[in-house]
């Protein structure tokens, strides 16, 4: 005759290799998505002047002082 398994017997296995397959592809997609949306984002960035402060000249002369 020979050896016969049982579906239960390697269903946890599966589970988990199908597991691991999902999380990789997941994963790969997450990338992919990070990378095509980075470099739509602008890199400059204005920084906006705090309200509740008076605007002086050396504010407008140097904006890059902080």
């Amino acid at each position: 005759m020979g050896i016969h398994y049982t579906y239960g017997a390697f269903k946890s296995a599966k589970k988990m290799e199908k597991q691991a397959k999902k999380e990789k592809k997941l994963a790969e997609r997450r990338a992919r998505k990070a990378a095509k949306d980075g470099s739509k984002k602008p890199k400059n960035e204005t920084t906006m002047h705090d309200i509740s402060k008076a605007i002086t000249l050396d504010d407008l002369t140097r904006p890059d002082k902080k």
